[in-house]
């Protein structure tokens, strides 16, 4: 059979089986709509992939089993790829359902934009990049465009291009979510992903993301946490895949539904955080990573699994590259020791009441590998950023405040016993998101921050008591420019509102 005649048939079957896909998706109730574009290319001449055709069929497999309607394309080419685009657009217009895109093969990127290569590409300079790959951003902007609730984008685009000084870096570029939409790579942006072996059938990380999404519980941020943790520790820290997401609702994938984050019952939730912390007690101390990454396969999205990481990292160094944002800020090791001897922050108190300020000097006056304090005991901390002891009491296993892999989207949970001065024992619950960026002018100068929104509640004699947090945090140092805190009683009146800006920040070697 001849290559034109090899083309034809496959255009025509792709066009039939989008034609098809648009037929049954039509057909679904508008709230279980949920298409998937899987597009897997391996057959590029001169750079052939291992498993990315393996990967789409198993993926499309997967989530025709989980109700999606599926498209399938395996060695793609530019137009058919762009056909595809438009054909799941228009199945999903106005009907606000979920779309999906799950991309393995080359990617690479280009003037921080990111591109899906397809099979046909010749490209030998950085002109022909737009000319004969495919956007990433026009598959967002047709999921735009048809309404969705929701949009899914997984790209397993990050292995070693061929392309040599056609792009502008290395892996793909990092960028934030648009709304409604959960953004994954297969590893950290600027950093290249492994293939995977012919035995194993699979990418390392499509490997792990075909099991995780298969299991009872497919809760959508749970699922790519456990794959991250699964290929770090498999990779043994040379891949770690990295997400964004906008998402204000929980999607499940074994159920298709979007729903709600729910809060649990006061009495679950407690029982729910004495497990939890029971399990850390017995590991905290372990110099096994094995024992965290378990910890953290359990409690994904758990009360402490922020400290988990910070103690993986520890034990099993990262082997990634940390690569600037758009805005030319690199992104902090979440090794880099917190706390040196010496540093010191004056800051401004607010009232919130009477705008009064008073300014007080902040002084690390004792640090160490694991722990540093502030004015001789006052405040501890550990150097992930984890607060365990200020005026209000010692807390464990303490609050973090600002973790290292700060991103727009990026959401955690603390929880921890808080022991007052006076003897009173509570429990906190505190639940932060980084919303995005805001520019912000303190006394220290004005700063592109990131804004974090944090709420809480704490237990009393007479129930829970709430408190909410609103902080702009420095990119470059993590350093809180300013801090709003209020605390409101059972009956939701202000009983404390304060504010703190930085003044000055002196920071030592470590």
């Amino acid at each position: 059979m001849s290559i034109v005649h090899k083309v034809l048939r496959s255009l025509t079957q792709t066009t039939v089986a989008v034609a098809a896909m648009v037929m049954a998706a039509q057909a679904q109730a508008p709230e279980d709509l949920r298409v998937a574009l899987v597009i897997g290319n391996a057959a590029y001449s001169g750079a052939p992939l291992a498993n990315p055709a393996n990967d789409a069929r198993a993926m499309g497999d997967t989530l025709r089993g989980l109700g999606f309607t599926v498209v399938e394309l395996r060695d793609g080419q530019k137009d058919q790829m762009t056909e595809a685009i438009a054909r799941v657009g228009a199945a999903l217009k106005g009907k606000q359902g979920v779309g999906m895109l799950y991309y393995a093969g080359h990617g690479l990127q280009l003037d921080w934009r990111n591109y899906m290569v397809p099979v046909n590409a010749n490209i030998a300079s950085a002109i022909d990049v737009p000319e004969q790959t495919v956007d990433v951003n026009s598959v967002i902007d047709a999921f735009k465009a048809a309404g969705n609730r929701m949009n899914i984008l997984v790209l397993d685009a990050c292995r070693d291009n061929p392309f040599g000084g056609t792009v502008s870096g290395k892996g793909l570029a990092q960028l934030d979510a648009p709304p409604g939409t959960f953004l994954a790579y297969a590893t950290a942006p600027g950093n290249v992903a492994e293939d995977g072996d012919v035995k194993s059938g699979n990418g390392l990380y499509t490997q792990f993301l075909l099991q995780e999404l298969k299991k009872p519980t497919a809760r959508i941020e749970d699922v790519f946490k456990r794959v991250r943790l699964q290929v770090r520790q498999k990779s043994q820290g040379r891949q770690i895949p990295w997400e964004s997401t906008s998402l204000e609702d929980d999607f499940y994938f074994n159920t298709g539904k979007i729903l709600a984050v729910a809060k649990p019952d006061d009495r679950e939730r407690v029982a729910a955080f004495t497990q939890e912390k029971a399990d850390w007690d017995r590991i905290k101390d372990s110099q096994q990573a094995e024992d965290f990454y378990a910890f953290l396969q359990k409690y994904p999205s758990g009360y402490i699994s922020e400290q988990a990481q910070f103690k993986v990292e520890l034990l099993q160094k990262a082997q990634t590259v940390a690569m600037p944002n758009r805005d030319g800020v690199v992104p902090l090791s979440p090794t880099v020791r917190r706390g040196n001897l010496g540093d010191e922050s004056v800051i401004d108190v607010i009232d919130g009441f009477t705008k009064e300020r008073r300014r007080i000097t902040k002084k690390v006056t004792s640090a160490d590998d694991t722990h540093y304090e502030i004015n001789n005991g006052a405040e501890m901390h550990d150097q992930s950023g984890t607060l365990l002891k200020n005026r209000f009491g010692t807390k464990s296993p303490g609050i973090l405040l600002a973790p290292a892999d700060m991103a727009v989207g990026k959401r955690w949970r603390s929880a921890f016993t808080n022991l007052r001065p006076g003897g009173l024992v509570e429990t906190n619950f505190w639940g932060y998101r980084v919303t995005g960026y805001d520019t912000i002018t303190v006394p220290a100068g004005t700063f592109k921050s990131y804004l974090l929104v944090g709420r809480g509640e704490a237990t009393s004699p007479g129930g829970f008591t709430t408190l909410e947090s609103r902080s702009w945090v420095d990119p470059a140092t993590l350093q809180f420019l300013r801090h709003e805190i209020i605390f409101r009683n059972r009956k939701g009146s202000i009983v404390t509102y304060e504010a703190f800006e930085l003044v000055s920040f002196k920071r030592q070697p470590g």
